[in-house]
């Protein structure tokens, strides 16, 4: 395999408390090619499987990640994973948000259009990762992020990555209806991110419905969310623009001894 460029890499700036440290992988750097060329992190999606162990050797190499990332089988729904100390990764874990109160223990959501969020108490003890296309969007994959993480929601810091904008995420009634539902008496406000032209479908700001979602449940602060990932083809990764494509991931953890946030 012949040298590959350095991992190209998204810093969140966000409300994090010292000690908890995050990162999205860009597509740029890495070994892959063709259709999945650049820094791919998917192993499920048809790329040379020793060109995805290269990518994640440097990604954690450039990183200097104190352990192997918890990759998750991604499913499209709303199960959190609770990661304790007799955590086993034999089998990737089939759900779409993970919490842990573990040091080192490195969290990973994959994506190519989905939205990753990032969660982290002000202590700095309790961080969480989600993993919400509009599906786990609607069936309430943050809401149970928030829950698991079990400290009080305004103690909660959140950061929303790159995600397919609304300039490019168009989406039938039946998916409007879908995400609408669980609005309840927000319900105009969640309608206020969907716009239609004269002819066509439905386009959904993504991002914007989740930062309602976690300031509708009381979530400290959220940031982010100003990327998409279908206009920008140099940087990132996008299944619904490409078709076959690989993945990037949103990656965070926490050292032993974290921080506090005034």
């Amino acid at each position: 395999m012949n040298p590959a460029a350095p991992p190209g890499l998204l810093r969140p700036d966000w409300a994090a408390p010292a000690g908890v440290h995050a990162a999205f992988s860009l597509r740029t750097g890495g070994f892959s090619q063709g259709g999945w060329s650049g820094l791919n992190l998917g192993t499920h999606v048809g790329d040379d499987p020793a060109a995805v162990a290269g990518n994640r050797r440097l990604l954690r190499a450039a990183l200097e990640l104190p352990g192997e990332p918890l990759w998750l089988e991604q499913v499209h729904g709303a199960a959190v994973l609770q990661v304790g100390e007799a955590w086993s990764a034999a089998l990737p874990p089939r759900v779409d948000a993970v919490v842990t109160r573990l040091a080192g223990q490195v969290l990973a959501i994959m994506v190519a259009d989905c939205l990753p969020v990032l969660f982290a108490s002000r202590d700095g003890a309790v961080i969480g990762a989600a993993h919400a296309g509009w599906r786990g969007l609607a069936a309430g994959v943050l809401e149970n992020a928030v829950a698991a993480m079990a400290v009080p929601p305004q103690q909660i810091v959140a950061w929303i990555g790159p995600a397919i904008g609304p300039q490019r995420f168009e989406v039938g009634e039946e998916v409007r209806e879908a995400l609408l539902a669980p609005a309840a008496e927000g319900r105009d406000a969640a309608a206020a991110c969907f716009a239609r032209p004269a002819a066509g479908r439905w386009h959904c700001d993504l991002a914007r419905l989740a930062r309602l979602r976690l300031q509708g449940l009381g979530v400290a602060r959220v940031d982010g969310g100003e990327w998409c990932t279908a206009t920008d083809a140099a940087r990132f990764f996008s299944h619904r623009r490409d078709g076959r494509s690989g993945r990037m991931a949103a990656l965070l953890w926490r050292e032993a001894e974290s921080g506090t946030q005034d």
